[in-house]
């Protein structure tokens, strides 16, 4: 699980806040769905047909980062955040997006991320890519996600974008195939977070995954994670 600090953290002060287009081109839709009561999701349609869609857990904070994708210059991405629950329990959280500690709740929030809002997407906004420009994507304990729906989907993402992730969920001890492509960044001034990324690019590419690791001067939290985006999508689509 999440070692027990706040999403962004210390980071403001040491990390500078990636440039944004002001004003955005893109647009920013918000819906709700019925699952759990009543979970929205918020999608960044760009203003160009997307050439990558980016399905994200935490997704309130990373849909509103098209922004940032738009000052970078990157080929047009579309990002479909599914926000977090509202519980205040943060095993709640950690629940839907590890599979290692609650299996019930995991799998209903995986059904809702892969196929209800997946289904949702192609018929509200017409698209619909193959897994090599479909990516997962999560920040933190939303990056366990980004990890294991990769490993559980990689027919649906064929790319996995994971920041930080949480130290909850390890490498199975015989990793599935196929693979999904995986870009992890994780900062010198977050350890504990180091050394779950390099764990799990270690097993990866141990398995003969095609594996980037980025270790960067930063910390926990937001700048630091939003400013990794766009290279993460120039990556995604250099092939």
């Amino acid at each position: 699980m999440d070692e027990p600090q706040g999403d962004g953290a210390g980071a403001a002060d040491r990390v500078p806040v990636p440039a944004r287009a002001d004003p955005m081109a893109g647009a920013l839709v918000t819906t709700t769905f019925p699952f759990d009561g009543g979970r929205q999701v918020t999608v960044y349609v760009p203003p160009e047909p997307p050439e990558l869609v980016v399905f994200a857990g935490d997704g309130q904070l990373i849909a509103p980062w098209g922004g940032h994708l738009e000052a970078a210059g990157v080929p047009s991405t579309m990002i479909v955040g599914v926000h977090r629950t509202d519980d205040e329990d943060p095993m709640a959280r950690i629940g839907e997006y590890s599979p290692s500690f609650d299996a019930e709740r995991f799998a209903a929030h995986e059904a809702f991320f892969v196929d209800e809002v997946r289904r949702w997407v192609r018929t509200r906004f017409g698209v619909a890519l193959p897994a090599g420009r479909t990516a997962v994507c999560g920040v933190s304990a939303s990056g366990e996600l980004a990890l294991a729906l990769g490993l559980r989907h990689p027919d649906v993402y064929g790319v996995v974008f994971c920041a930080s992730p949480g130290g909850g969920h390890h490498p199975p001890a015989v990793l599935p195939r196929p693979l999904p492509r995986t870009y992890l960044v994780a900062g010198t001034l977050e350890p504990w977070f180091l050394e779950n990324a390099t764990r799990w690019a270690d097993a990866l590419r141990g398995a003969g995954a095609d594996v980037v690791l980025a270790e960067r001067v930063g910390d926990h939290g937001d700048p630091f994670w939003a400013a990794e985006l766009a290279r993460m999508v120039a990556w995604a689509l250099a092939r």
